[in-house]
């Protein structure tokens, strides 16, 4: 009897003292009574909910399994097991709470996969900020950087802005947004000012500041006016759009046409539907749109 309780303290009741490594980041620990093959695996926890937590993920689930590499013993399997949620997941993490039908985690690559109406939201760390919130096919979790991957039909939410994507990166620590795979963002309709649509190959968006940095056969669509160029940088707080890179825009009601020098820009006033040109360089502040640790 004592045999087999070290067994499960091992495994699943205590944190292991770990070295601050990515390998010793990603072990799991999951709380409760199991039962299944202690030695061997695989093990079952049910409860409610059950409990787990791995590096500064915490999970909560009807049902987990725990289970190792087929031929190897589950007491020997550290950094390679693998634990499967079932029923009402949620995980937690700093701002982030995601949910979904599913969700499995894999010690050797640090990634909890959620599937089955994936969806997270991320407050606010004050009060008059947006939540952020992300639905998709499925969605990633990655326990070695605070961040999550979406794919399949992914929508984005943050106040009056919404986006769609194939792909979304999500960087909890820097709170960017990375949408590829026709992406497109939406600004709503506000009074008298009218929807803008912006679109490109790749859009990355500073949700707390509401500032975009969209580049790659750029266009923004508002009302009449169509603007296109190679990049552009919008400010929302501020109502304005500045477009670079063999910048036009055209009206198709008043049928005016505005092109940038080839040494200036087109500046696009969102809330008063109005774009000139201006005769000198803009450079786009794309240092504020990386992600934490992109070169």
């Amino acid at each position: 009897m004592k045999k087999t309780t070290s067994l499960l303290a091992l495994l699943a009741l205590t944190a292991p003292v770990l070295a601050q490594t990515d390998a010793g980041k990603r072990l799991i620990t999951i709380e409760g009574g199991p039962r299944g093959d202690v030695r061997n695996g695989p093990l079952t926890f049910v409860g409610s909910p059950v409990k787990a937590k791995v590096s500064t993920l915490n999970i909560e689930a009807s049902q987990a399994v725990l289970a190792a590499p087929k031929g190897t013993a589950l007491i020997e399997a550290k950094g390679k097991r693998t634990a499967d949620f079932t029923g009402n997941v949620k995980v937690t993490r700093g701002r982030l709470t995601a949910t979904g039908n599913g969700l499995a985690y894999s010690e050797s690559t640090g990634q909890g996969v959620l599937n089955g109406s994936a969806s997270a939201t991320f407050t606010p760390d004050k009060t008059d900020g947006d939540t952020v919130t992300i639905k998709a096919a499925q969605m990633s979790l990655d326990v070695d950087n605070d961040r999550s991957t979406s794919t399949g039909s992914v929508t984005l939410s943050n106040g009056t802005q919404s986006g769609k994507a194939d792909k979304l990166v999500f960087d909890e620590q820097r709170e960017l947004a990375l949408l590829t795979g026709t992406p497109s963002l939406t600004r709503a309709a506000k009074g008298s000012q009218k929807e803008l649509i912006i679109t490109g190959q790749e859009v990355r968006a500073l949700t707390k500041t509401k500032t975009l940095y969209v580049r790659g056969g750029v266009k923004l669509v508002q009302g009449t006016t169509t603007t296109t160029g190679d990049a552009v940088y919008y400010d929302d707080r501020k109502n304005v759009a500045y477009v670079v890179g063999n910048a036009v825009s055209v009206d198709s009601k008043s049928k005016v046409t505005v092109k940038a020098p080839a040494s200036g820009y087109l500046e696009q006033r969102t809330d008063l539907a109005r774009v000139r040109a201006l005769n000198s360089a803009y450079k786009i502040p794309t240092d504020q749109f990386k992600l934490t640790g992109e070169k």
